[in-house]
């Protein structure tokens, strides 16, 4: 059965990494008692859970309270990114999805050098019945988002932005997918700006695609 808890709200990365890190910890403390009961938490995101893996411990321990880090300790475990719940957890790469659609796939920074998702998203992407995957020429190159990154160094974010939207015109894809919904605004807002017709899609929702067969 999948829950999907109304009370929970944002992970907390935007406040930690900019220095407010005491109004990170209300957050913290709210994750915690939304999912404590939960036997698997699948987040579509994987700066999410790369800031809950890397940041919530030492938030933790740094609150100096026992039963904190205890309830932290005892639910990271079953905190996974979507792709990675898939393949790793369930053992899953063909999920019976169809998306007759010619995609390239983007590889987020945390997904790929935090999480080490490896070939994990490619894999359930070449399962997907209908599908034309074209590989994205550096597609482990950074989108150049970073948060509050894209705000701070702007000239550099979109330089990187530059490079990575001609990448993703080069393949002739109709869709960009990716592990991770900051990186597909980032690229979304480019590609729009451009009025390109490219759209991007998380990955989630490409193997949301049903397939037909026996109907």
């Amino acid at each position: 059965m999948v829950e999907f808890p109304r009370g929970q709200t944002c992970c907390g990365q935007m406040h930690y990494n900019t220095g407010y890190q005491a109004e990170a910890m209300p957050l913290l403390e709210r994750f915690v008692a939304q999912f404590r009961g939960a036997e698997a938490v699948v987040v579509p995101s994987s700066s999410c859970v790369a800031m809950m893996r890397d940041h919530y411990p030492k938030m933790a321990v740094a609150s100096g309270r026992a039963e904190l880090i205890a309830e932290v300790d005892a639910l990271l475990p079953r905190v996974f990114e979507f792709s990675e719940f898939l393949t790793k957890r369930l053992g899953l790469e063909d999920v019976g999805a169809y998306y007759p659609h010619r995609v390239t796939y983007h590889a987020s920074c945390h997904g790929l050098r935090n999480l080490l998702l490896g070939d994990g998203p490619m894999r359930l992407l070449k399962a997907v019945r209908g599908i034309d995957l074209v590989e994205l020429q550096g597609l482990e190159q950074c989108c150049g988002f970073g948060g509050t990154f894209a705000v701070k160094n702007a000239d550099v974010s979109s330089a990187m932005l530059a490079e990575k939207t001609t990448a993703v015109l080069n393949t002739k894809a109709e869709a960009c997918t990716a592990c991770d919904n900051s990186c597909l605004m980032h690229l979304q807002g480019a590609l729009h700006r451009q009025r390109t017709g490219v759209k991007t899609v998380h990955l989630a929702e490409i193997l949301a695609g049903e397939d037909g067969v026996g109907r």
